[in-house]
């Protein structure tokens, strides 16, 4: 899920990522990568939404990973956010 700056190309530069190192071929479903980007929504709604909503086809999704791209570091006012969204 991308959220923030330059969404839409986080988002798609995984996607193309992912069809590069399968040979834009046909892969199994344990393979695909799904992605989203939220756009005019809070960061909560964001997190919120990989928590509960966030599925995969054939894997059960057990970790989460928190990419921060920023100018500064945020760390804990945004694990705090994660937290909250649990809510």
């Amino acid at each position: 899920m991308a959220w923030g700056n330059q969404r839409r190309e986080w988002h798609d530069s995984v996607d193309e990522a992912n069809l590069e190192r399968l040979n834009y071929g046909e892969f199994p479903d344990d393979e695909l990568v799904i992605t989203t980007w939220h756009e005019d929504e809070p960061v909560e709604e964001a997190f919120w939404f990989s928590q509960f909503s966030a599925v995969h086809p054939s894997l059960v999704l057990e970790t989460t990973y928190i990419m921060h791209v920023a100018p500064s570091a945020s760390e804990a006012a945004l694990l705090r956010t994660f937290a909250n969204a649990q809510e």
